[in-house]
């Protein structure tokens, strides 16, 4: 991995890391960054939500993912306007329930087709707060004309049954998606060469590697970007944490 600085950047000092000749990660701000790479078959993002945090009584207190949201801000949305139809192919966006009203009319004037597809849980959290329980999550593919859906017809069902991440499997991240998920999102998004803005730690990286394609991710969080560079570099050396 060749790790260094990228001072003429518009988001300022970036750090840049580069494993292989397949990957390029960022640690920067994404909005500053994304519009500067250019063309990629397709954004694969999984931003923050916007969402109430608070709530959940004793069985919150037991537990610190949604202390640690409200310390990331990951609760607070995102800016549509880093979903640009004239830098990609198709977009793969995941969001909470709450954000459906504003985010798919803006996907629906901007692709030339969509679906909304779902993650369901195995083994959602026994927490409802005065709404239902956490038991799904929803993601929008979107694509313009040649950037279709991929796979044969098992991938191409909307929804894919997998179970949250807990634990050290989690890489100290509050939102992390699993492996499956994203295994299946990267064989459904047509082209070779994939971006994530909201990269994380790593694993739509992991995933995109692993299926052979071109990956360039973003990440403004410096403990996450560690992480992703790591286990990125595993997948590429064939043994994905």
């Amino acid at each position: 991995m060749i790790l260094g600085f990228d001072p003429a950047s518009p988001a300022g000092d970036t750090t840049v890391a580069r494993i292989g000749n397949r990957v390029t990660l960022y640690r920067g701000d994404a909005y500053a960054i994304r519009p500067t790479l250019g063309w990629f078959d397709a954004d694969v993002m999984d931003p923050p939500y916007e969402f109430r945090a608070e709530g959940g009584g004793h069985y919150r207190k037991a537990r610190g993912g949604m202390d640690q949201i409200i310390d990331e801000q990951l609760h607070k949305g995102f800016d549509h306007a880093i979903i640009n139809p004239l830098l990609c192919g198709a977009v793969v966006v995941f969001c909470h329930n709450d954000q459906l009203a504003k985010l798919l009319p803006y996907l629906d004037g901007n692709f030339e087709r969509f679906a909304l597809c779902m993650w369901r849980k195995k083994n959602p959290q026994p927490v409802a707060n005065k709404h239902y329980r956490p038991d799904s999550e929803f993601y929008a593919h979107c694509w313009s004309k040649g950037y279709h859906p991929q796979g044969d017809l098992a991938d191409k069902a909307r929804t894919v049954d997998a179970y949250s991440v807990r634990g050290k499997a989690k890489f100290g991240h509050a939102t992390v998606k699993p492996d499956a998920v994203m295994d299946k999102i990267i064989r459904n998004v047509a082209g070779e060469s994939i971006c994530d803005p909201f990269m994380g730690t790593g694993s739509t990286g992991v995933a995109a590697v692993k299926a052979g394609k071109t990956f360039v991710g973003i990440e403004q969080n410096p403990t996450h970007f560690e992480t992703a560079c790591r286990r990125i570099a595993a997948a590429m050396e064939g043994t994905a944490q």
